[in-house]
């Protein structure tokens, strides 16, 4: 018997929580399905079943345990189709009727602010009723610290990367992957949503941030080639660049200490472009270096305003010696607004043609973010439709690496966390 959703709140929410986090700590990837089903009877939940979002973001798959036959049955979802996609994409609490005994509260499964998919809880009767109740909100807190468990146990097991794959990765995105921050990070100060396509075969581009105490920074890389030599030069452009900015170096210091690894690595034989970037989180100053790389674009009051633009040194690894290049790389520099974004990407993106040959260009990339922004939609939502939208401009076969990192100062926290 389910607990009734309108006793002793405090009691019952307290009560899940704790069976979830008690048991969570002896929990194999594995059977984190049959936990939140149990955890969540305290909550007035007869059942509780997780959807995971793929690599792609186009579908969620029901996450279950191996040995439930009846939970294998379940059907994948289609984002862009269902109520459980809503749901995922507006970061939205939604309910659906089954009748007049029970209902479905759809839940947004939100590891901070990177989205893992949605929660399904059945209840007993009206969903509408117990969505504006005290319930939901414990529910919304249940499903909230699952996500955090759901994220933490990944690292232990393959279950829930399996899960995720819609069909087989290559060797070089398997490397690729590996190395990859969240798609989507944000706190008061700075949100960062970023993207990567083809999600099974990306080899050369790849992107990496951090945010610490008044600082937020921010790279992309587009390496030469295909396959996994071009991957294994992007993993260790990403690694110099990471030990370079743990070790507090200068933005011009981290540019050096990139290109230095990779000369030493590969004796000017392989490179790649970059824009490096940090952005002052307090005062929103902009500083960054162009590496041979497509100029980043600064969107302000719902339109492109400009290009940023720096006199661009060569791409990363390119042996300078005995040439006249200045080695000193230009920076950068721009004074946001509140409000602001800038987005970096890679020409994968803006260089895209369709079967009759027409470039997807910078214009039609920034309408297309300013014109889901403007509709309310949160920034990693914002990159999932550009990324479609390029997808279907090609007809579902990029003909090189895209990448994206969507950087908005400050956070616009209504449209980041569920309602």
């Amino acid at each position: 018997m389910t607990a009734s959703p309108g006793r002793d709140e405090p009691g019952r929410a307290a009560a899940a929580l704790a069976t979830l986090l008690a048991d969570a700590h002896l929990a194999a990837p594995y059977e984190l399905p049959a936990l939140a089903k149990r955890a969540v009877l305290p909550l007035g939940g007869k059942d509780a079943v997780c959807y995971l979002v793929d690599l792609q973001q186009t579908v969620l798959i029901p996450f279950v345990h191996p040995d439930d036959t009846e939970g294998s049955a379940l059907e994948q979802l289609t984002i862009d189709t269902t109520l459980a996609g809503r749901a995922y994409q507006h970061l939205q609490v939604l309910t659906q009727n089954r009748g007049a005994a029970e209902s479905i509260v759809w839940l947004p499964l939100l590891d901070g602010t990177e989205r893992l998919g949605v929660m399904a809880v059945t209840v007993d009767g009206d969903g509408e009723a117990f969505r504006d109740g005290p319930a939901s909100n414990q529910l919304r807190h249940f499903a909230s610290l699952l996500a955090e468990v759901i994220m933490s146990k990944t690292m232990y097991g393959d279950t829930i990367v399996r899960l995720r794959r819609a069909t087989t990765m290559g060797l070089a995105a398997e490397l690729q992957w590996s190395l990859l921050p969240p798609l989507t990070f944000a706190c008061r100060r700075v949100t960062v949503a970023a993207v990567l396509e083809p999600a099974y075969e990306v080899a050369g581009d790849t992107f990496d941030y951090a945010v610490d105490l008044g600082m937020a920074r921010v790279a992309v890389f587009d390496a030469m080639g295909h396959g996994l030599r071009s991957a294994q030069l992007a993993a260790m452009a990403i690694t110099a660049y990471r030990h370079a900015r743990r070790a507090g170096r200068s933005l011009i210091d981290t540019c050096s200490h990139i290109d230095e690894a990779l000369l030493a690595s590969y004796a000017g034989a392989s490179f790649t472009t970059a824009v490096l970037a940090e952005l002052d989180t307090m005062t929103g100053e902009l500083r960054w270096i162009n590496a041979g790389h497509p100029e980043p674009l600064l969107l302000r009051h719902g339109k492109l305003v400009k290009t940023l633009h720096a006199a661009p040194r060569p791409p990363l690894g390119v042996d300078l010696r005995g040439t006249t290049v200045p080695t000193t790389p230009a920076v950068g520099t721009e004074q946001l607004e509140p409000g602001d974004c800038v987005l970096l990407y890679t020409d994968g993106v803006t260089e895209s043609r369709s079967p009759n040959g027409e470039f997807y260009g910078e214009q039609r990339l920034a309408d297309l973010v300013v014109r889901n922004l403007a509709a309310g939609l949160p920034a990693p939502e914002t990159m999932r439709r550009v990324v479609h939208a390029l997808l279907e401009h090609q007809q579902g076969q990029l003909t090189d690496d895209a990448s994206l990192a969507l950087v908005q100062w400050p956070t616009d926290s209504p449209a980041i966390l569920p309602t």
